[in-house]
């Protein structure tokens, strides 16, 4: 490749992950938001809350990055055949084992914070029964993770009566269980048949939580399947005897996401590939691009959901791909050029002229 080439590769692929990562980015604040909760209600720290919300990334990849391609390509059109490869190959690995493998973490993830008795369960500033005769509370959680005015009283014994003070408390997981750590506090214990309790100070005391939080049950999704599980599914498997269309859906949704970017590069360099001679006709080639790539995914997507409950619907979703990628190859060696037609080039030119000397009128000085 010579030094033109490695330019125009390094613009496009830099075009393309620009808009990638822009995209990306845009709509993962979105879906970050929705779980925000995680941090303000459960007391989780920002790392552990971006790194929940950053598993959604590669499915959403999945969708935006053919999109993204398009826009690149319509940007530079010179090298589009070896960004399409790089795309579908980034797609057939997202496809195949990174999106199901994330969406697997973020559930096993989200499943273990919600198992979290005292990130779930106990509010700051209000007393919260566990079970019957127990009770705890906390003054505030700290960023840090801290829990600060820590008091537990449990009265599950009806001979005994024990309460729990303590300055400060930290959760401490650890291969023995799930345990509250606590710190500069004491221990009262008050039997029935006595009249004084009897109270000790400890620096550190650990109270044991694994019997109350319930082992988190995961049962993975169609989604979170990996690419192999959809082609040979488990024929005892619960969730493909529920839903044998959507596991086929999912199947030929991923199958066709590598193909994707390829469609995409030749509708744009269909439309895109030859030189315009105005700027209503380049304008008029560019919607089109779009209109032609927007349509495809809607297809796409439209048959994902039909093939659910009608199989046949699968090679519309096929066909689709195909044709509009037999077509595209057909003009581009052709040498057709789309144009728009001439009365429409007249409209546009009028309303064009219009604004310029309207934009004329206005930047003259008042007299």
């Amino acid at each position: 490749m010579g030094s033109i080439g490695r330019y125009i590769f390094r613009t496009t692929l830099g075009a393309f992950l620009m808009v990638l990562v822009s995209l990306t980015a845009a709509i993962w604040v979105t879906q970050a938001l929705r779980d925000v909760d995680l941090m303000t209600g459960q007391g989780q720290t920002i790392l552990t809350f971006l790194g929940i919300t950053s598993l959604v990334v590669p499915g959403l990849v999945m969708v935006i990055a053919p999109v993204a391609l398009v826009v690149a390509a319509s940007y530079v059109l010179h090298k589009l055949a070896t960004d399409s490869v790089i795309a579908s190959l980034l797609l057939g690995a997202l496809g195949a084992y990174l999106a199901p493998e994330s969406l697997r973490t973020l559930r096993r993830w989200g499943a273990e914070v919600r198992a979290d008795l005292v990130s779930n369960i106990v509010q700051p500033g209000r007393f919260t029964a566990i079970e019957s005769g127990l009770a705890f509370y906390i003054r505030e959680r700290r960023p840090n993770g801290l829990l600060a005015g820590l008091l537990m009283d449990d009265r599950r014994d009806p001979a005994l009566r024990i309460t729990i003070v303590a300055e400060l408390g930290e959760m401490v997981k650890n291969e023995s269980g799930n345990f509250l750590l606590m710190q500069n506090g004491s221990i009262q214990r008050h039997e029935t048949k006595q009249r004084d309790p009897n109270i000790v100070v400890f620096d550190r005391y650990a109270f044991d939580l694994s019997q109350y939080g319930n082992a988190p049950v995961v049962r993975y999704t169609v989604r979170e399947r990996y690419l192999w599980q959809l082609i040979n599914p488990d024929p005892t498997d619960q969730l493909y005897k529920e839903q044998p269309g959507v596991f086929r859906a999912e199947l030929h949704e991923r199958l066709l996401a590598p193909i994707y970017p390829f469609a995409f590069v030749l509708i744009a360099f269909a439309f895109l590939g030859a030189p315009r001679t105005t700027r209503q006709s380049a304008a008029w080639s560019l919607g089109n691009v779009i209109f032609a790539v927007a349509t495809l995914r809607l297809i796409g997507f439209a048959c994902a959901v039909l093939t659910i409950k009608y199989p046949l619907a699968v090679l519309v979703q096929y066909s689709a791909v195909l044709l509009s990628m037999a077509a595209s190859l057909y003009a581009i060696s052709r040498g057709l050029i789309i144009e728009p037609p001439a009365i429409l080039l007249k409209s546009l030119g009028a309303v064009s002229d219009w604004f310029t000397r309207r934009a004329k009128i206005a930047a003259r000085p008042a007299q």
